[in-house]
Formats: structure tokens, sequence, C-alpha cells
């Protein structure tokens, strides 16, 4: 017996919907987040305040704001390259986690003399353990066919492993009480403040120059048409003569060089050392902001920002609420969730079938 509902393709969606899918989803989001709250015994006006207005009320928390969409950007950045050539990477967190910890080691060796120019090489060491990271993913799915889901998703495990070893014993600061953390980074391996009264640094202006180099290759490069076409068509991709394996390490060693680069503005950031948690689940969240924002560079900018809106208004809603820190996953999922359920009902439309068939469904 089949599902009495079906789901067929449309022929002329909406582009009025499709464009105002992710607006759409987010005041779904909100909607659904008054009842959560108020299932808690939450006023859920007083909540949905805390939680949404009261984290932008302030220079500070709109410092904090730009701290948390820092990495999100650059991660989706990444992600997104990938999924438009449909590499499916679910691995930007461990990706992110390597890129922090190259970059550490780096950042350790800067002696106090150092001038801030030292934070070059810092950043190009994350960068290139974060893209050598990612390489692991596409070696293996050229060499073995390997699925990039699994292979990423289970290097995540590994890379927070290795980094909870490295701080607890040849990076351990002997100076630190036992903490399972590095001694702090010299000031020429720190990121120094944009805003004066605020945690926001100069990663900002990384993420600007991300944006436009991503937007100059997806939309202006020869190297970004065949990954568009690659994702579209495969067969016309192949057709044409672009290579399969060059597309798969390029999007992934770019995609692991973004996530690393994320990773290293957050511990030479606001964290200033390696630690054993140095990311709330950015390279996770960040795959939700690449599809809020359609899969476009500039479209990951609104996205981050309700991603690191929830994070802010979470750790509010803790302090000032008493609800639970899981409550920041349930609003990204609810997000995630509601995006997809828009954009299926958008593209295609439910058709009741019965019980007995289901011929056609999309």
């Amino acid at each position: 017996m089949n599902f009495p509902l079906a789901l067929y393709n449309r022929q002329r969606p909406s582009r009025f919907l499709s464009a105002a899918s992710p607006f759409i989803a987010v005041l779904l989001t909100l909607l659904i987040g008054c009842l959560i709250f108020a299932g808690m015994g939450k006023d859920p006006m007083h909540s949905m305040y805390v939680f949404i207005v009261e984290p932008l009320l302030t220079l500070r928390g709109w410092g904090e704001l730009g701290v948390k969409m820092t990495p999100l950007i650059l991660c989706a950045l990444g992600l997104l390259v990938c999924y438009r050539a449909n590499v499916w990477n679910i691995g930007a967190e461990g990706q992110l986690i390597v890129g922090a910890l190259a970059g550490g080691v780096v950042a350790l060796q800067a002696s106090p003399e150092a001038s801030q120019l030292y934070m070059i090489w810092v950043i190009l060491a994350a960068m290139v353990g974060g893209a050598l990271y990612a390489g692991i993913v596409a070696w293996l799915k050229d060499k073995c066919n390997a699925n990039e889901i699994l292979v990423s998703l289970m290097l995540v495990y590994i890379a927070e492993l290795f980094l909870s070893w490295a701080v607890q014993s040849p990076l351990r600061d002997p100076q630190g009480l036992g903490f399972p953390q590095s001694p702090m980074f010299e000031m020429a391996a720190t990121l120094p403040i944009m805003i004066p009264g605020t945690r926001m640094h100069w990663g900002g202006a990384l993420v600007c120059f991300a944006l436009f180099g991503i937007w100059l290759i997806m939309s202006k490069m020869f190297i970004g048409f065949q990954v568009r076409v690659s994702g579209m068509a495969p067969k016309a991709a192949a057709y044409a003569g672009f290579s399969n394996r060059a597309i798969i390490y390029f999007v992934l060693l770019l995609s692991g060089a973004l996530a690393g680069l994320a990773g290293v503005i957050e511990i030479c950031g606001p964290i200033g050392q390696l630690t054993p948690k140095i990311s709330p689940g950015y390279g996770f969240a960040a795959i939700i902001v690449a599809f809020v924002g359609r899969l476009k560079p500039l479209g990951t900018i609104p996205a981050a920002f309700i991603m690191a809106l929830f994070y802010l208004g979470g750790e509010l809603a803790q302090s000032r609420l008493g609800t639970p820190a899981a409550l920041t996953g349930v609003f990204q999922g609810l997000l995630l969730f509601c995006i997809m359920a828009c954009d299926s009902l958008i593209f295609c439309k439910l058709k009741w079938v019965g019980f007995n068939s289901a011929k056609g469904a999309a």
C-alpha cells in the first residue's frame, strides 16, 4: 500500500515564491519557535524578544554578531562551490579544526619581537592544513570511489580527537595549571580589533576578500563555469572535455582552505589560543547557511546573519530565561527543515493519489 499523497514536479514554479522562500522559511522558523517557548512555559513574545531583538540593541552585540558571522560565511563559501559541482562535502567542521591546529602550531612559534606580518604565515599554514585535510576526501573519492559524504563526516571526528590529544599533550601550556589548552599566542599571531569596544577583528576584512574571490571564480572565470556545468549536467561536461577529477580536487581543496581560514581566524581572534573546543559547530551550521543563501556568495551574508543571531539568542535565552543550550541547534534545524519544506512545495505540488497507486510521483 502506497502513501496517499505524492509530490509532482511543477512545470512552471513561481519565481516570486522561489525568491521569497528563504524569507518564508525564516518567518515559519520564528513562528514555530514561539510555540516551542510556549510549550516550555515561557512567554513567547518576551522570549522571542530576548532571542532575536536583544542581541542587536548594543554595539557589543553587533560586534559579537560579526565575530560569529565570519567563520560561517567562510565555511559556507567553500561549501557552496562544492555543492554547485554536486560534490557533497559535509566535513567543513573537521577542515576548520585541522586548519586551526596547523595555524595554531605556526602561531605558537611567534616570538614577542615578531611583526604583525607574521600573521601571513599563520593564515597560509591554516589554509594549507584545511586544504590537505579536504584533499583526503578528494583522493579517496578519486581513487576508491568513496562516498564523500561519509568520508568527510567521519574525518570530522578524527580531527576533533586529534585536536583534543594535541592540546592535552604536545601543545599543552606548561603553566596552564593542567588545563587542556595551549599557551596564549603572541600579539604578532593575533588579529587586531577592528571596532573598539567590541571583539570584532580584522578577520571581517578577509571575509570581504573571500566573498569577492568566490563571486569572481563562480561568475567570471572559466573554472567556475566548469564547476557549474559539472554539477548541473555531468554528461555535457564530459562531452565538452571537462575533467571531473580536476573539478573534484579543485572544489574540495578550495573548500578546505576556506574552512581552515575560518578556523585560524577563530583561534587568532576571539579565542587567542588552542583549546579542545574551538568551534560550536560552525562547519555544520555553514551547510544551512549555504542552502538558505541559495548557493550564491552574496546570499551567504543574510543567511549567516540569521544563524549567528540564533547563536547569540541561544546564549542570551540560556542565561536570561533558563532554556537549554540545545535551543540554538533546534532553531538551526527548524530553519533547514522549513527551507526544504518551502522549496519542495514551490517546485512540486502535493496531490492526493489514494492508497492504491502513486505512479508519476516526482
